[in-house]
């Protein structure tokens, strides 16, 4: 049955409308973003069928560029439709950021780097540059590595930080295993960078590790 014919009150668009987003399952917001289904399934159908053959909402936002292709079901058109909406979340909290001090809106950081990182299966070392009350003058990612690491090069985060004319920087990184405790290689180059930063008077505020869903703190830890 097309989705048209349905009681208006059921119908994921004019729900949406009338009660918000929060009152929709997955596979309703999802046959929002889709718009139309296909012959043989409308779209609540659609997003019903996608989430059972990548078995969850995060798989199906992971599926990476050129993967897609071998879903019976995910078209061009629907993983440019999942993948535009998958960033103007980032950029959502990207914009969030930039309305006060970082460090006076820790959750507010710490859920755009997850954001950002969580889904990463690479390690990846970023960067916070931030003005001289804290507001955020960009986010960069200065190093990709591999699963379980990344070479992090003191010279160019302190270039990277000089371009920025950044005042602070909060640094971060992810564990693509999930663990979001620091490592001893971790603290060692945290005391690297702090001490190269702080040679042209630029402040290390914190180092976030980034894990499934967790972000542990050096300087909540006492690491800093």
């Amino acid at each position: 049955m097309s989705i048209r014919d349905w009681p208006e009150q059921e119908r994921p668009r004019e729900k949406l409308l009338a009660q918000g987003p929060q009152s929709l399952s997955d596979a309703e917001l999802l046959a929002v973003l889709f718009g139309s289904g296909t012959r043989a399934r409308n779209a609540v159908e659609l997003g019903r069928a996608l989430l059972l053959e990548f078995r969850s909402l995060r798989a199906l936002l992971q599926v990476r560029q050129g993967d897609w292709a071998q879903s019976p079901s995910l078209s061009p058109r629907r993983y440019g439709i999942l993948q535009a909406a998958l960033e103007l979340a980032r950029r959502h909290y990207s914009e969030a950021l930039k309305t006060g001090p970082a460090l006076e809106a820790p959750q507010a950081t710490r859920t755009f780097l997850i954001a950002q990182l969580r889904d990463r299966p690479y390690e990846v070392f970023c960067c916070l540059h931030l003005d001289n009350r804290h507001r955020l003058i960009a986010f960069d990612e200065l190093f990709r590595g591999t699963i379980d690491g990344a070479s992090v090069h003191p010279r160019e985060v302190v270039k990277q930080a000089l371009a920025r004319n950044a005042a602070a920087v909060i640094l971060a990184h992810n564990h693509p295993s999930g663990v979001a405790e620091p490592s001893h290689a971790d603290e060692l180059i945290t005391a690297r960078l702090k001490e190269a930063l702080a040679l042209v008077d630029i402040r290390v505020l914190d180092h976030l590790v980034i894990g499934d869903g967790r972000c542990t703190s050096f300087a909540e830890q006492g690491l800093l």
